[in-house]
C-alpha cells in the first residue's frame, strides 16, 4: 500500500498536463514521433493457456475500390465453449492491433474472465499486415504498391465484414442477431472506439482501454506524454528525474572524446562499442525508450513482455539510482559516478535476471514485421507529435519537426505523413458529443493517458471516462491478479455494468 500511495502522489499532475495547455513550451523528442512506444501492448506474462480455434475469413484487399479485386485471408481466433446462441449470447470482439493476434488473445484476460458469465462467443481478429494476415504474403512489405492498403479504415472494414459473416453463419439459431461488444487496448482501443463510432449498427458498445484518440496534431501538447513519464519517476523521489535529466549532459560530455566512449562502452558492457556521435544518439534513444517502457509497464506484479521486469519497475529503477548516486559533488569523475549509478538502475530493465552478458542498444525489442507495419502507419495517418522540453520533463529538449519526419518517411516508404488524417476520418474531440456507448479507460500512470478521453460525454450518451489512479498501460484488460490495486478492480466492475446494459438494449431491438 505504501508503494501505491507513493506512486499516486503525482496523479493530479498527470491531469494538469492536458488542462493547463497554455503554460507549456513546446519542443520535441523526435524519435517518439516514430511511435515505437505503442509496442508494449502485448504482454507475455501470466499466460493462462486460453483455448481457441484458428480460422480464416476472406476479405477484400481494398474495401473502398470497385476496380481492385484482390482478396486475402484474415486470421481470427474464436472460442464458443461458453456461448449460448439460443439465448442471444453476445460476441466479444477484440479489434486486433499492431501485432500477432495470438499474443493479444493470450494476454487480454479480462475478456476471458467474463465470457462465461455472459455466455459469450470470444473472437480475436488480426489486423491486416500483422501476424499472419498478410494480403500479399512475403511481398506485403517489399512492394510499395502493396502497402497502400494498410490503414485503420481498411482494418475496421475487415472487422465489419467478419462480424457480419459471424452473424449470418449462425442465423439458424433462434436469434437473428447477437449483441456485439468490441474490446481493444492502446491502438486496439482506438480501433474499438472508432469501430463503434463508424459502425454503430454492427457494434453495440466498446471498451477502449488506454486509447489515445486525441494524441494527434493540435489536440494535446506534444510534451504531455513525456511529462507523465517524468511524473511517474518523480512520484518516487524528485531526485530521480533530476538525476536522469543530468545524465544526458554527462553522457554528452564524456563521449565528446574517444577515451570517454571507450570508458562508457566498457563500463556499461555495451555489445557494440561507441565509435561515433550516431552511436551515442542511439544509446540516448535507447535510454529514453527504457524510461518510457518502464512507465507503461509499471505494473504491481512481475511481467515478462519485452524482457523480464519486476513489479513496479519505475520504483526499482529510481530506488537504485538514488541509492547509488554520488554524494561528492566536487569529484572530478562525477559524470562517471553518475553514469555508473544510472547503469545499476537501468540494469533492472535490461538485465533483471542477471543473465544478459552485454547491453545491445541496437537490438530491436519488437518483432520486425510489427515494427515495420507501425512505422508505415506513423508515416501515413497515425502521425502523433511527441516532444520534450528538458525543463518540464526529464528528457533532452528536442523539437517535433514534421518536415524532418516527412523526409524520413519519404525515404523509407515513399509516403507523405498526413497529420490531420485521423481527425478527418474519426472526428477527434469534435466527434465525442455524437458518439455513444463507449468506455474510455485510462491508467493515470500510463503516459498514453495524455491523449486519452478523460471526460465523460453528454448525459445519456454512455460515453464513460474511467480513470484508474494506480493503473499503467491498459492494466484493466489484463487478467485478474491478486496484486491488482482497488482502482483497477473497480474499473472492471464498471466495464461489466455497462456491458450488461448494452447487451440488454441490443437484445430488446425488434
Amino acid at each position: 500500500m505504501a508503494v501505491r500511495q507513493l506512486l499516486l502522489k503525482r496523479c493530479s499532475d498527470v491531469l494538469t498536463l492536458k488542462i493547463n495547455k497554455g503554460q507549456f513550451s513546446v519542443t520535441v523528442l523526435s524519435q517518439l514521433g516514430k511511435m515505437k512506444y505503442f509496442l508494449p501492448l502485448v504482454f507475455l506474462s501470466f499466460v493462462s493457456g486460453y483455448v481457441y480455434e484458428t480460422k480464416w475469413y476472406t476479405v477484400p484487399v481494398d474495401h473502398f475500390s470497385y476496380s481492385v479485386k484482390d482478396t486475402f485471408k484474415l486470421r481470427y481466433l474464436v472460442n464458443v465453449e461458453n456461448w449460448n446462441a439460443d439465448a442471444k449470447g453476445p460476441i466479444f470482439f477484440y479489434t486486433g492491433n499492431e501485432g500477432d493476434i495470438e499474443m493479444f488473445a493470450n494476454n487480454t484476460g479480462f475478456m476471458w474472465d467474463i465470457a462465461k458469465d455472459f455466455q459469450a462467443m470470444v473472437v480475436f481478429a488480426e489486423h491486416r499486415y500483422y501476424g499472419k494476415s498478410l494480403p500479399y504474403g512475403n511481398n506485403s512489405y517489399t512492394d510499395p504498391k502493396n502497402l497502400g492498403f494498410l490503414s485503420s479504415s481498411q482494418a475496421l472494414a475487415d472487422y465489419a465484414d467478419l462480424i457480419t459473416y459471424l452473424q449470418k453463419s449462425n442465423s439458424k439459431s433462434k436469434a437473428k442477431t447477437y449483441p456485439v461488444i468490441a474490446f481493444g487496448g492502446s491502438y486496439g482501443g482506438m480501433l474499438s472506439a472508432w469501430f463503434r463510432m463508424k459502425y454503430p449498427y454492427i457494434v453495440d458498445g466498446a471498451i477502449a482501454a488506454s486509447a489515445p484518440i486525441l494524441q494527434f496534431t493540435g489536440m494535446v501538447p506534444c510534451d504531455a506524454f513525456n511529462r507523465i513519464v517524468t511524473s511517474d519517476f518523480g512520484a518516487i523521489s524528485p531526485e530521480c528525474p533530476k538525476k536522469i535529466r543530468e545524465s544526458w549532459k554527462a553522457i554528452t560530455r564524456l563521449t565528446s572524446k574517444d577515451e570517454g566512449m571507450k570508458w562508457l562502452s566498457a563500463n556499461w558492457t555495451l555489445c557494440s562499442p561507441l565509435k561515433s556521435d550516431k552511436n551515442v544518439t542511439l544509446l540516448k534513444e535507447w535510454l529514453a525508450e527504457v524510461y518510457t517502457n518502464a512507465a507503461m509497464l509499471n505494473y504491481p506484479y512481475p511481467t515478462n513482455f519485452l524482457l523480464p521486469l519486476p513489479a513496479y519497475p519505475v520504483l526499482e529503477i529510481c530506488s537504485k539510482l538514488i541509492a547509488n548516486v554520488p554524494k561528492n559533488k566536487t569529484d572530478p569523475d562525477q559524470d562517471k559516478a553518475l553514469l555508473m549509478s544510472l547503469f545499476s538502475a537501468i540494469s533492472t530493465y535490461f538485465n533483471h535476471t542477471g543473465k544478459t552478458k552485454c547491453l545491445d542498444v541496437n537490438e530491436n525489442d519488437s518483432d520486425a514485421l510489427m515494427d515495420k507495419g507501425w512505422d508505415y502507419q506513423s508515416c501515413t495517418e497515425m502521425v502523433m507529435p511527441m516532444c520534450s522540453t528538458g525543463e518540464f520533463d526529464m528528457f533532452e529538449a528536442k523539437k517535433w519537426d514534421l518536415g524532418k519526419e516527412a523526409e524520413r518517411c519519404k525515404e523509407r516508404w515513399g509516403t507523405d505523413p498526413k497529420p490531420y488524417q485521423a481527425e478527418m476520418l474519426y472526428g477527434g474531440r469534435k466527434a465525442l458529443p455524437y458518439a455513444s456507448k463507449i468506455i474510455f479507460s485510462n491508467g493515470m500512470l500510463d503516459p498514453w493517458a495524455s491523449g486519452g478521453v478523460l471526460k465523460a460525454g453528454p448525459k445519456g450518451s454512455d460515453i464513460i471516462a474511467v480513470t484508474i489512479p494506480e493503473g499503467a498501460h491498459h492494466l484493466d484488460l489484463r487478467e485478474s491478479n491478486p496484486s491488482d490495486p482497488a482502482s483497477v478492480v473497480q474499473a472492471r466492475k464498471i466495464h461489466v455494468q455497462y456491458i450488461k446494459k448494452w447487451i440488454k438494449a441490443a437484445r430488446s431491438r425488434p
